[in-house]
């Protein structure tokens, strides 16, 4: 058997695109040379890795077993390629995930003290939903996570991080702004805007508040989070947002913020695949990340 690394990444994005041709283009490869050598892997190893199905190739079990070990095979090969360079103690690029908020709100400052500490500046950011989040960390295509809403998956290590507290907000004009909330059923009957399906915020809500209401309507449903926050101060409903990514528009006075009877307190977790190959690089980061525990004290200053 004679495996190359060539097959191996051709393998590897195939199974993130699920398309010989979307391989093909980030490869700069032509679409025959990509299924050529896709097919002399599955014949090496005696097995089909992907189901074919509408032009899509989906990875099945056998691909699923592959992954883990050509990830890190791809990983060490860069290691090694990397080895001697003395110019920097970490090297290679990191694919960091995170929700929204914390991809918003946090992220950049720690990133920014990452790289001061370590010299590092190879990191690429993908800013989604937390269900997005966690499907790209299955998949391999991220390296680590930084995510709000936590879900039980067996193949994903998660620990607890950060954490935030929750506000309702409204615009300066609702009657609600000069309202003091003693009880959650105080917010009976009113219009709410949400993240989508998939989201932290939307998941917080359902599982923290809509038990404890009775009545209450779903106005809009956006998949940004300015966009909830432009929607409530233009008054067309309330919010339950994480304080701060809404610090600013309090600031600006373009939102009241109407803190809950008790801190609802939201739990930021860090996540990475189980089998994942923990490089030099990625080691240091899941470190320096435990150890920041600026707490969002920079954010919190905005409110008092």
């Amino acid at each position: 058997m004679n495996i190359v690394l060539k097959q191996l990444n051709i393998f590897k994005l195939v199974a993130q695109e699920k398309s010989i041709t979307a391989a093909a283009k980030k490869l700069f490869l032509t679409k025959p040379a990509v299924s050529m050598a896709l097919n002399e892997l599955e014949k090496q190893l005696g097995h089909q890795l992907f189901d074919r199905y509408n032009n899509r190739l989906l990875i099945n079990e056998f691909g699923l077993k592959l992954q883990p070990l050509a990830d890190e095979l791809l990983a060490r090969t860069q290691d090694i390629s990397t080895l001697f360079d003395e110019k920097s103690k970490l090297t290679g690029q990191l694919k960091i995930g995170a929700s929204d908020t914390i991809g918003n709100q946090v992220v950049p400052f720690l990133l920014k003290d990452f790289r001061l500490e370590t010299q590092h500046t190879q990191q690429r950011l993908t800013i989604s939903n937390s269900t997005d989040i966690y499907e790209k960390l299955t998949k391999f295509e991220l390296d680590i996570a930084l995510v709000e809403g936590k879900i039980n998956h067996d193949n994903l290590a998660i620990t607890s991080w950060l954490s935030d507290e929750m506000c309702i907000v409204c615009s300066p004009d609702s009657p609600l702004a000069n309202t003091t909330i003693k009880q959650i059923t105080d917010l009976e009957n009113q219009d709410w805007i949400f993240r989508e399906e998939g989201s932290g915020t939307k998941h917080y809500f359902m599982h923290f508040l809509e038990p404890k209401l009775k009545s209450w309507h779903m106005a809009f449903q956006l998949t940004n989070t300015e966009a909830i926050i432009n929607s409530v101060a233009a008054g067309l409903g309330i919010a339950c947002l994480s304080k701060i990514a809404v610090i600013h528009a309090v600031k600006d006075k373009r939102l009241t913020m109407l803190p809950l009877p008790k801190n609802q307190i939201r739990q930021y977790y860090l996540v990475h695949h189980k089998q994942k190959y923990i490089s030099p690089l990625l080691q240091s980061f899941i470190e320096f990340s435990l150890s920041w525990r600026t707490e969002l004290k920079v954010f919190a200053k905005g409110l008092n």
